[in-house]
């Protein structure tokens, strides 16, 4: 399967559930082809959750990790005030029949993790995903985990004006390809959205709407390195550069993008580019991505917060005076 038939598939299969998200959704394809993480930051009842389920569904259940643990499609965690860690990677539990120590994986053991309302949990909390999310694996009592090859978090988060809400870790926020911000669509997709349900949909069984797997393991490693294989010219790698580095310098900003936010440019203009059909990737796809992978990594001076600006203004200033490669 080329990366172009997985993603107008998957697209088709996902429109049956999913009103006027497409671009959400193309990059939580993106995410999943190039084993990226993604946070979505948006008011309750935007399709957040949904979007997540849909994805995981479309992904054949892998049996079981290297290490015999069962991994399921999909986990969602609700995040709340006093969740530990252990309640997030599991524990080691007395046996006292055999008396051993047998594991108890966590939700962590599945292709995709739903971490839902990430940021109503203490940083503690939140940091016990941070290996995983980087190295793709999980330590438990000092014993190293792998995590399956298709691994992808996929965080929600409310605004922080929300009450109960805390700030993600620098660190932590710095793990995800992307920040998607989603909100309430236009008149006429809820008035679909009430179409869909009138005509008995509903978010629990969404495989009746005729959502199927379109790809096992093997499948989406194979897209994988399709996608990887995409040509970037040097001046492009400039280009990003160019971008990354500007956002540093910036008079707002009082930090800006790592180097990760390039390599993230990078990975998911390939993904663009292949879905579209092309093995080489061009500015366009640059500029594609760069709001979704940069706004989290921009962080503004309190100045320039109380005056209204906001990341992806920065962002798009400097797309515009960017020199583009010809």
């Amino acid at each position: 399967m080329t990366p172009l038939e997985f993603h107008d598939r998957a697209l088709e299969h996902a429109r049956r559930v999913l009103i006027d998200v497409d671009e959400t959704f193309e990059f939580l394809l993106a995410a999943l082809v190039v084993g990226g993480n993604v946070l979505i930051e948006g008011v309750p009842g935007t399709a957040k959750t949904l979007m997540a389920r849909v994805l995981a569904a479309l992904v054949a259940q892998i049996p079981s990790s290297s290490q015999g643990i069962e991994v399921k499609p999909f986990q969602r965690i609700q995040f709340t005030p006093d969740l530990m860690p252990s309640d997030i990677l599991g524990t080691n539990v007395f046996n006292a029949a055999t008396t051993t120590f047998h594991l108890r994986p966590g939700p962590i053991f599945a292709n995709i993790v739903m971490a839902d309302e990430i940021n109503r949990a203490p940083a503690k909390t939140q940091s016990a995903l941070l290996e995983a999310m980087e190295e793709h694996r999980v330590t438990i009592e000092g014993h190293p985990l792998v995590l399956p090859p298709v691994f992808l978090v996929i965080a929600t988060q409310n605004p922080l004006e929300f009450e109960g809400t805390y700030p993600l870790p620098e660190a932590q926020v710095d793990r995800f390809l992307f920040k998607l911000l989603v909100g309430h669509g236009s008149e006429q997709t809820e008035r679909d959205v009430l179409r869909l349900h009138h005509r008995g949909f509903t978010v629990g069984e969404i495989e009746s709407a005729g959502i199927q797997p379109l790809a096992d393991e093997q499948a989406v490693l194979g897209v994988r390195q399709q996608v990887a294989s995409v040509a970037v010219d040097e001046s492009l790698m400039g280009y990003i550069v160019g971008i990354e580095r500007a956002t540093r310098t910036a008079p707002e900003v009082h930090y800006g993008a790592s180097v990760r936010g390039g390599i993230g440019m990078m990975s998911a203009a390939k993904a663009l580019a292949a879905f579209a059909g092309r093995d080489y990737v061009t500015p366009d796809d640059v500029k594609a991505v760069a709001p979704a992978v940069l706004r989290h990594r921009v962080m503004l001076k309190p100045e320039a917060e109380l005056d209204g600006v906001q990341p992806d203004h920065v962002i798009a200033r400097i797309l515009a005076n960017t020199a583009v490669p010809r």
